[in-house]
């Protein structure tokens, strides 16, 4: 049966009166900081109310919120799909807030990540598209994104070569600002594999490199405002709709890292599978 409180909520994700959010940032967002616009554009009309990286900033925002606003406090994990770290990370700081018997266990939710590795190859394909123009076989795709850990970087490799393998360009490389290959080797390696444009493609929510690469074009942003006002929502009301059945998607996070790293037996006569260390 569906309580009143329950029925609130869901009724909230269904005509778009969304929760508070609060935006949380990792190495694909340099710790939040690009996604600061986001919430200075939103002002009070449902949209971000704050965005930070994990840890106590996370805490003291939640924290605001749920004093500021009678509403759920929807945290959303700013991941492109290469950093499940922070969503387990935010996980457990979400737990700490929600323990048994705290006041505030039932107004907080943790929405599923911003994106997968699989959403990120579509938007980097449809960002290839929008920027290579009509001679592609002329044109080098550079994928950029900040350094980050072995494995993170790894995975950038692996989404850059299947933007290869299921879109419309031969040459797609991937560059890492601040680690190796670093974006004035990656575009040289463009060059010399014969591409006569190199432009560069952002991983991540800020632009692909700070500064400008020589002898690459900027192919701008990732995803454009729209595009991700459209996926905040859609995460916002399918967090709303899951807290109004009573899943406040904590424990789902927990377990986000769960197959990311290094493999290990436990044994001989035991399973396999891989952990983190």
């Amino acid at each position: 049966m569906t309580t009143t409180a329950e029925a609130s909520v869901d009724q909230q994700a269904r005509t778009g009166a969304a929760a508070t959010l609060v935006l949380v940032g990792g190495h694909e967002s340099g710790r939040a900081a690009h996604l600061q616009q986001l919430c200075r554009d939103a002002g009070d009309d449902g949209g971000p109310f704050r965005a930070v990286p994990v840890g106590r900033e996370l805490t003291t925002a939640v924290t605001d919120a749920l004093a500021h606003f009678d509403r759920p406090v929807c945290v959303l994990p700013m991941t492109l799909g290469r950093d499940p770290g922070l969503v387990a990370d935010t996980a457990r700081a979400l737990r700490w807030l929600t323990g048994p018997g705290d006041r505030a266990r039932g107004r907080i939710v943790l929405a599923d990540p911003f994106g997968t590795p699989g959403h990120l190859i579509g938007w980097l394909r449809a960002a290839a598209g929008r920027t290579a123009g009509p001679r592609r076989e002329d044109c080098a795709m550079l994928v950029a994104a900040p350094a980050a850990g072995p494995f993170e970087d790894a995975e950038l490799f692996r989404i850059a070569r299947l933007v290869s393998r299921h879109g419309s360009h031969r040459r797609v490389e991937v560059a890492f600002e601040g680690g190796d290959p670093g974006l004035p080797e990656g575009v040289m390696r463009c060059l010399r594999l014969g591409a006569r444009r190199v432009v560069l493609l952002s991983a991540g929510f800020g632009p692909a490199s700070p500064r400008p690469v020589q002898d690459a074009e900027d192919g701008g942003p990732l995803l454009g405002a729209p595009a991700l006002t459209a996926v905040l929502r859609a995460r916002t009301a399918d967090a709303l709709h899951r807290l109004a059945h009573g899943d406040d998607g904590i424990a789902a996070g927990l377990d986000a890292e769960h197959g990311h790293g290094y493999a290990h037996s436990h044994g001989p006569d035991d399973h396999q599978h891989p952990h983190q260390h």
